[in-house]
Order: C-alpha cells, then structure tokens, then sequence
C-alpha cells in the first residue's frame, strides 16, 4: 500500500507540475503576442507618417474610401504574423494635425489587440517665440520664452530658456543696434545661458508668407468675413469674450505732438498718426467657423478673444507702395490660454503698437509683419512701462519695442518687455497661418 500511494503521489505532482508549465508557457506567448502587436501598431503610425510624408492630402491610404484600413505585418522571412488598422481623422480647418489610430494584432492571438493614437503635423511658422529676417538687439531689460531665430546677427543682453539662434557666422552690427558698424560674431552679447546660442544655422525663408496672406483673403471671402475699403482711415476690430467681434469705421486720428513725427527703425520720419479719435460702429460678426478675417486696409485690433481667428491685412495686387498695417491700441488678451483661443495677426506690412499705448500692455497673439517690421516707432521722452507678450511675433525687418542710447538708457518705448512663447503654437497655428514643410510626430500614446 505505502508503495502504490507515493507512487500516486509522484504521479499528481508530475502532472500539477507539467499543467504549470503549459499554463506558463501558453501565458509568456501571449505576452509576447502582446508586445509584437504593440510593434504592429507602432508600425502602422510610422506606416502612415511615411505616407503623407508622400502625399500631403492623402487621409484615405490612397484608396479613395472610408476606413479603416489593413495592412498585413511579415516577418523578415516574409511570413505574414499579424496586421495593423488604421483609422485616419484628416486635420480640422485652419490646422495641419492629423490623428492617426492603429490596431495591431498577430495572426496567433487574433484577440490579443493594442491600441495606439498619434498626432502628425506640421510645425507652425509660429514655433518660435521671435523670428526676424533682420538683426536684433535683446536688451538687459528683456526676457524671452521661447526659441528665437534671426536670419541677421543678434546681440543678447537678455535672459533665456530656450535656443537662440543665427544664419550668420558674423555680420556687420549697425549704430542702431549700439555699435559703430563693427563686426560681430552670429550671436554675441552679455546675456545668458550661452549654452544656447547657435550659429550659423539655415536662413528661413520669408518668401512664402505671401501666399499664406493670399489664401487667408480667398477664405474670408468664401466663408469668412471680408472687409473691403473703410472710406476712411482703416478698420477697427474690437473682438469680444462671447466670441464675436465689432467692426468700426475709423474717422479720425490724433496728431503726433511736437516733433509731430515718430520714426521706424530704418531712420524713416511718419508724420501720420495710428491713434483713433473717431470711430463710428458698422457691424458685428461672430467668428467665422473657418476663423478667417481679411480687412483691405489699415486695421486696428484689441479686445479679448475666445476661439480661433486670423486676422490679415493687406492689398492685391501686391505693390509696396499700397501695403497695409495692422496697429495694436490696446490690450488683447485670451479667454483661456489653453490653445481654446487663438489669434492671429497678419499684416503685408508692419504689426504697430501706436503712440498712445496702454502703460502696462498685453498682447496674446501670434503676429507676422510679412514686409515690414513688428515695432513701435520712436517718440521722443514717450516711456512706457511693460509690455507682456504671450505668442510669437514675426519680422521680416528689425524689430523694436523700445529705443535706448548707446549707453543702453530707455529713452522711447516700453523699459520691460518679457515675451512668452505659447506652446500651442506649435502644432496648433492660428488658422491658414504659415507652416514648416515636413510632418512631425506631435504626441502618441497607447489607449485601452
């Protein structure tokens, strides 16, 4: 009996052992056909990110048809072990972000599926906080939040938290920028960190803004807001939290007190004023869905924003002798700085903040003075306090919010500016604002 009994024992442990064994067999395949279909998904983003690199427009797979589609996953012997799904959303209007889902799973566990959701555009002109085709001068009272590229050389006395960057290995740094015509390394200075000044880099080129200008005009005329000729002086744009916008018909500007001129950063003297007198109210609209306002005039702009717009300013044919400007009077500001709401600024000419400015100014938007520059001209003894930007402003010529002696003394303009870049710039633009060339992974993430 003792013998038949330990001989059943063994027998039960035998197979209790053995039954372990497959279950943790059977257990480590699934969890490596859970990880090869977590490959498969991932292959399916890259898949698609390679596809649009190829065809822009394409948010079918090049079918023609509604998704999803499969594709077959093969080893390197060119067995087929799986397949990946593919659910393609095509990027709402105004932006370039396309949302690509992908299902991978392997043909031995069907079932076993992992889920992956990715963000693919292109990155914005706006992914920098200040970006000019000139030479800039960031004074000791300036702080900048963000990426800053010039295509000139910089001088930075400021502080910052993020690259700056130059085309120029060195340049000629001119009298207005406190030098007597020296020359300069790409970017030099006594800012800081230095860690981050990069030179030379590739120039942008400014080139295409035109047509980014010219499609914003087409879309406010199909399905936005058009505004043609005041009559008289320019457009005024007050926008609204209830997400509208007042236009007003600008009657009358003040004078320039003595000297009765302000003059821009290339020396040039302005006689005319961009200060409102007199305005009389026209019309409200409420932000178009495509968020596209084209105005053939001088425009003024302020309020507080809640949604998405483009604000351009300019005249066709393009000659330089009509280009048009858009002023800044007072403050704009977001309801919500969350990427909700966003404006954007874009004049064939410059972006102006005029003489009778707010003492402590905020400007939330993004800005592109396509020909001109983004400044405040230079008013003799007019000193202002502080000026917060939060967006990014662009400038094809120099640009200034503040005029100092040589020895680096104020003595027109605002003492402090501090720009902060908004991070949703980047992959989420004002609408039919320039983009880079090129898609770029946003964000992805596993969903379950």
């Amino acid at each position: 009996m003792t013998l038949v009994f330990s001989a059943l024992a063994l027998s039960m442990v035998v197979t209790s052992i053995s039954g372990f064994g497959f279950m943790e067999n059977r257990a480590a395949r699934q969890k490596h056909g859970s990880e090869m279909a977590f490959q498969m998904a991932e292959a399916g983003i890259e898949y698609y990110k390679w596809h649009l690199a190829h065809d822009e427009t394409d948010y079918q797979d090049g079918t023609g048809q509604a998704g999803p589609y499969v594709h077959n996953y093969y080893d390197k012997d060119g067995n087929k072990i799986g397949e990946y799904s593919l659910n393609i959303t095509p990027p709402p209007a105004g932006s370039s972000i396309v949302t690509v889902e992908s299902i991978g799973y392997t043909v031995a566990y069907p079932n076993t599926k992992r889920k992956l959701k990715a963000r693919i555009g292109f990155p914005s002109l706006t992914d920098y906080a200040f970006l000019t085709n000139s030479d800039v001068w960031i004074g000791d009272t300036e702080a900048i939040h963000g990426k800053l590229h010039a295509n000139g050389g910089i001088r930075f006395d400021g502080t910052t938290d993020s690259i700056i960057s130059s085309a120029k290995e060195t340049y000629t740094c001119k009298t207005y920028h406190g030098c007597n015509n020296q020359t300069k390394p790409g970017i030099w200075g006594d800012g800081t960190p230095q860690d981050f000044w990069q030179f030379p880099v590739p120039a942008f080129d400014f080139n295409g803004i035109t047509v980014d200008l010219a499609d914003v005009k087409a879309g406010a005329k199909s399905a936005g807001v058009y505004l043609s000729s005041s009559g008289f002086k320019g457009w005024h744009l007050k926008f609204k939290s209830n997400g509208t916008f007042d236009t007003y018909k600008v009657k009358t500007l003040y004078s320039i007190p003595s000297p009765g001129y302000g003059k821009d950063v290339n020396g040039v003297k302005h006689y005319e004023s961009y200060d409102i007198k007199t305005e009389t109210f026209y019309k409200n609209y409420a932000i178009p869905a495509n968020g596209l306002i084209f105005v053939e005039d001088l425009t003024w702009v302020d309020g507080t924003v809640r949604g998405k717009a483009t604000v351009g300013s300019g005249k066709f044919p393009v000659s330089p002798a009509t280009y048009t400007s858009i002023a800044i009077p007072n403050n704009i500001i977001y309801v919500n700085k969350d990427g909700s709401d966003v404006l954007g600024l874009m004049a064939q000419n410059h972006v102006l903040i005029p003489r009778l400015s707010p003492n402590i100014l905020e400007i939330d938007a993004a800005v592109i003075a396509q020909n001109g520059s983004a400044q405040r001209f230079y008013y003799p003894g007019n000193i202002l306090d502080s000026l917060t930007i939060y967006g990014s402003v662009v400038s094809n010529g120099v640009w200034t919010w503040s005029w100092v002696t040589q020895g680096g003394s104020i003595i027109s303009g605002y003492k402090n500016t501090n720009t902060t870049y908004d991070a949703n710039l980047t992959f989420g633009p004002p609408p039919s604002f320039p983009v880079g060339n090129g898609y770029q992974l946003i964000s992805w993430e596993e969903v379950k």
